[in-house]
């Protein structure tokens, strides 16, 4: 009779909810215990009792572990491993095939570049086209909409600036503007500034300029008495405004008193406030002249003030501070300044990956980036369709300039905005039957740029991408919109002999 002996589990691979579990509980012990930097490998070998290897293969996802060592890398960060955390592998691949990603939890990779997902090992591109679970992660994909959620596993970091803003964020009084056009991801990076400002035990306003009353846009007194009193609501204390707002001493000393000697010492943490969309406040240029320089003075009063070190300020803005203030008064000059690039071509792969596409070739990520470039946006809007296989790659470039093409609505979009500004229709008809690059007036390019839809070089500005070009010169090809160069023209165009 064969003894009876405890075996121990081999092969077992993390789950997508055994790896958010473990992810965040390293990057909480990071924040904890690191100063929120990562854990090198020879880091997590030591406090696991593990080798590297070992790990190498834990992040992998695709080579197996025993349940013990399973165990001993759960319980390094006080977790206790679960059933749901792990699951059986097998050689034949059935694993990977019979994932319910109905019930599986998205993962967290956003605290870790260098973790690999699990669907981007899946590889659900070598098996057949009616795969159970291709036709699984089709079903539940969510078109792509807004900010990426924290806990998705679409969101592609652009290093540095996560690492940037996380280290930033620690700092006392420290001011960070995030500046991109729309759809580029600002809001995406805030969240996860705050999310880590969380972490650290630091108290979150978030406030969406979007959401304010054009009645309290209008009217410097409004306004802050707005902000003061959003602000207390979030911070779950008490508004009181009336003890503080003086006529005589005026509004933005009234503002900055009651942030200070009331907020600021309410509370013993320091402060994230939130500016989302503070290009708003730009298109009223009075309040702007006023509250900008306001924000800077808060920022350098905190060099030498205890109590102004606790407040730390987050905003994002699609276009440059068209005012009229002096570089002593605007926030050009202030703080971590961050400009959100374009995804690269390693980024796009990435990203294909993740919705199950196989572009290792990188034909198809050329093809792509041909037509919109790295937008984040439009890079992520096409993957879900060609993830969903409603249409092919070559169809989805076909029509994407087209009424018919998945980016009308964000083509219409830019068109409505061109024709209620003439001024840019007219600038940006003028690149748009031009060739070489063209001179523009600051504002109005920067105003174009803030859209998207240009991009500064050397030799002047040209149309950010072909999906512009082609579509404009079909909608802007009225002759009534055309500009005649001459040497009296506003636009002036550059070749070889004018540089």
């Amino acid at each position: 009779m064969e003894n009876q002996k405890t075996k121990r589990i081999r092969g077992v691979i993390l789950t997508a909810i055994g790896l958010k579990r473990l992810q965040a509980a390293i990057e909480l012990a990071e924040v904890q215990e690191n100063n929120g930097e990562r854990f090198t490998q020879e880091e997590l070998s030591e406090r696991m009792k593990v080798s590297t290897k070992t790990i190498s293969r834990l992040w992998s996802l695709t080579t197996g572990l025993d349940q013990r060592t399973l165990k001993f890398c759960f319980s390094a960060f006080n977790l206790e491993l679960r059933k749901e955390d792990y699951t059986c592998s097998d050689k034949s691949g059935e694993f990977y095939r019979s994932l319910d990603y109905d019930h599986q939890e998205e993962v967290n990779i956003y605290s870790s570049q260098h973790h690999v997902v699990e669907i981007e090992r899946r590889q659900i591109q070598n098996s057949t086209k009616d795969c159970s679970s291709y036709q699984s992660l089709a079903n539940v994909l969510k078109y792509p909409s807004g900010p990426v959620p924290l806990d998705s596993i679409y969101y592609i970091p652009r290093p540095p600036i996560e690492e940037l803003a996380y280290r930033e964020i620690t700092q006392p009084g420290c001011v960070i503007r995030i500046k991109a056009p729309k759809e580029m991801g600002k809001t995406s990076l805030m969240f996860r500034i705050l999310a880590r400002s969380k972490a650290l035990g630091y108290r979150i306003v978030s406030l969406d300029f979007n959401q304010v009353d054009v009645a309290i846009l209008s009217n410097l007194d409004r306004f802050l008495r707005w902000l003061c009193k959003s602000v207390s609501v979030q911070l779950k204390l008490e508004p009181k405004l009336d003890e503080y707002w003086d006529q005589e001493t005026g509004s933005k000393v009234s503002c900055s008193l009651y942030f200070k000697n009331y907020l600021m010492e309410s509370v013993d943490t320091p402060v994230v406030l939130a500016l989302n969309e503070l290009n708003r406040v730009f298109e009223y240029s009075e309040l702007a002249q006023e509250f900008i320089p306001l924000l800077r003075s808060w920022h350098e009063e905190a060099q030498q003030e205890e109590t102004w070190q606790k407040l730390r300020l987050v905003m994002t803005y699609s276009t440059e501070f068209y005012i009229p203030l002096n570089l002593c008064q605007s926030l050009c000059n202030v703080g971590l300044p961050l400009q959100l690039p374009e995804f690269t071509h390693s980024q796009i792969e990435e990203l294909a990956k993740r919705h199950g596409l196989n572009w290792q070739q990188s034909k198809e990520t050329e093809q792509l980036m041909a037509m919109v470039g790295g937008h984040p946006a439009l890079v992520r809007i096409a993957l879900y369709h060609l993830c969903r296989q409603e249409i092919s790659l070559s169809q989805l470039l076909q029509q994407a300039a087209t009424e018919a093409g998945i980016y009308r609505t964000h083509l219409r979009r830019l068109l409505v905005m061109l024709q209620e500004n003439p001024n840019l229709l007219e600038a940006f008809a003028a690149l748009v039957s031009s060739e070489p690059s063209i001179y523009l007036e600051p504002m109005i390019a920067h105003q174009l740029e803030s859209m998207g839809l240009v991009k500064f070089q050397m030799d002047g500005i040209s149309i950010s991408r072909e999906l512009y070009r082609i579509y404009f010169s079909k909608h802007l090809s009225n002759s009534r919109l055309r500009v005649i160069y001459s040497s009296n023209s506003r636009y002036k165009t550059f070749t070889s002999s004018s540089i």
